[in-house]
């Protein structure tokens, strides 16, 4: 708190150069946390780890897919999986900043509203790029590549960690509303889980029954993977590409405003 204190300059002018200023002093602040809870990084990774070698080696040989490289269709699912699950530790972390009275304490300084959560879901988005990075490293390791360019292959990696960015927001606005770190962590889960699960991360979709097709094809999850899958295998990608780009724009339209007022209302 005293690195933030001092850092952050007494100006209250709202200018674009101000705000990234303070965010960026917020994202450091939260930057330098992970490597003094080396469990969090542990855990956040040990999951994703498991879910490749599971998939791979037990449920690969049962599921049919295009192609005769099954980790080649499940890792763009585990890149969006990983930085969807990765986003709930935005609300979590708001939510235990504000029971230490973190919060109050932030909003009593001199910086931009909004410099708290930018800084909060940006850090995060960062420790995301981490964890994909690493997923890619173990699914070489078990036969994946990537079929595309070198900028496709940038591109899915990108586009993975812009939808975990956008999902964090959801989650900062979930952290500051409920303002309970076992609530949080719940409340970020118990809708994640089946977004995720019922997509098409893992399976193809029209392996799923009729009815379940028809909410797949909507999922918002379903179709950042099959952009990513298309950069990944070198598909044609339209129109996957600009509906993931679109679900990003609106879930970014939609919750920043709504996190940065529950902010200025915590207490």
């Amino acid at each position: 708190m005293t690195a933030v204190t001092e850092t952050v300059r007494p100006n209250r002018n709202m200018s674009a150069s101000r705000v990234i200023a303070d965010s960026v002093v917020m994202t450091k602040r939260n930057l330098l946390k992970y490597p003094r809870i080396p469990t969090l990084l542990v855990f956040s990774t040990i999951q994703p780890i498991m879910f490749v070698l599971l998939f791979t080696y037990v449920f690969g040989g049962a599921i049919a897919v295009a192609g005769d490289n099954y980790v080649d269709f499940l890792l763009p699912g585990i890149f969006a999986q990983t930085t969807v699950f990765g986003s709930t530790q935005t609300g979590v972390g708001l939510a235990e900043d504000m029971n230490k009275g973190l919060i109050e304490r932030f909003r009593s300084l001199p910086m931009t509203r909004s410099a708290v959560l930018i800084g909060r879901t940006v850090s995060d988005g960062v420790r995301n790029l981490f964890v994909v990075w690493l997923m890619t490293i173990v699914g070489y390791l078990v036969g994946f590549r990537f079929h595309g360019s070198l900028i496709q292959s940038a591109a899915a990696i990108a586009i993975a960690v812009l939808f975990g960015y956008a999902f964090s927001w959801i989650s900062a606005w979930i952290g500051m509303a409920v303002s309970d770190v076992e609530t949080a962590q719940v409340a970020g889960f118990v809708w994640i889980f089946p977004l995720t699960f019922a997509s098409s991360a893992f399976v193809p979709v029209a392996s799923m029954p009729g009815w379940l097709q028809t909410l797949t094809k909507a999922n918002p999850v379903t179709v950042t993977v099959d952009t990513i899958r298309a950069l990944v295998l070198d598909t044609p990608m339209t129109p996957h590409l600009w509906y993931s780009l679109a679900w990003i724009l609106g879930i970014l339209v939609v919750f920043i405003p709504l996190a940065v007022r529950a902010y200025r209302r915590a207490v």
